[in-house]
């Protein structure tokens, strides 16, 4: 059956390379969609957004430095990186700041509020392309999970705990926090289970779909 699987694993390997670097550079875009509406960013780019004020560089360096920094804590939380994980710090962030630099700015809601919804629905596709792919988390889910397994903690407390901190820490130094931010926070995690579904890559288990880009594909649902 290992064998059997190896082989399949191997198949599937161009499929899964493109679902993980196409998943990353469109949740760079999505991002990228949600600052030029205005309406409020996901958690970590609310504080993104609040560093790049305080700091005079890009969202996207700022995004850099931010996954380079959490990969660090993964250390004594004895969390293993995969090629996901390493792409992820990089290929979002640069991603972002192409996207923004080819945007124009949106003036209206009219325009802002198509904008904020599309890059919603954008991300959740994203997030299910890239965690389908099964080749790790991202540093920020990493984190969650480390601390879930260090403290005994649930992660729907981690990630929580984690979140509010960003959140408040980005809308301190200047971040976008608004009714995005909400809809965000509310869709997410139906939309990106309902795409990593549709993205799932086939296994030989029982001639089934699994899909799993970390401790647990419910739990992982944002970068």
């Amino acid at each position: 059956m290992s064998g059997t699987t190896s082989e399949a694993t191997k198949r599937h390997l161009p499929r899964r390379l493109t679902q993980l670097y196409v998943g990353l550079a469109l949740y760079g875009v999505s991002s990228a969609l949600l600052v030029v509406s205005g309406l409020g960013l996901e958690p970590w780019n609310v504080l993104h957004q609040g560093l790049a004020e305080l700091t005079g560089l890009s969202i996207g360096v700022v995004s850099i430095v931010i996954g380079a920094v959490v990969l660090l804590l993964w250390i004594p939380l004895r969390q293993r990186p995969g090629l996901g994980t390493v792409s992820n710090v990089f290929v979002v962030g640069l991603a972002m700041d192409g996207a923004l630099a080819l945007l124009p700015d949106a003036h209206g809601l009219a325009v802002r509020i198509p904008l904020l919804v599309f890059g919603i629905v954008l991300n959740g596709a994203a997030t299910g392309l890239y965690i389908a792919a099964a080749f790790g988390p991202g540093p920020r889910d990493g984190l969650m999970t480390g601390l879930h397994a260090r403290t005994g903690q649930s992660i729907r407390l981690m990630r929580t705990l984690i979140e509010v901190a960003v959140v408040a820490t980005g809308f301190a130094l200047g971040g976008t926090v608004g009714v995005g931010t909400v809809l965000y926070a509310l869709s997410i995690g139906p939309l990106a289970q309902f795409f990593l579904r549709r993205f799932a890559v086939p296994t030989p288990s029982a001639g089934g779909v699994v899909a799993s880009g970390g401790p647990s594909g419910q739990a992982i649902l944002q970068r």
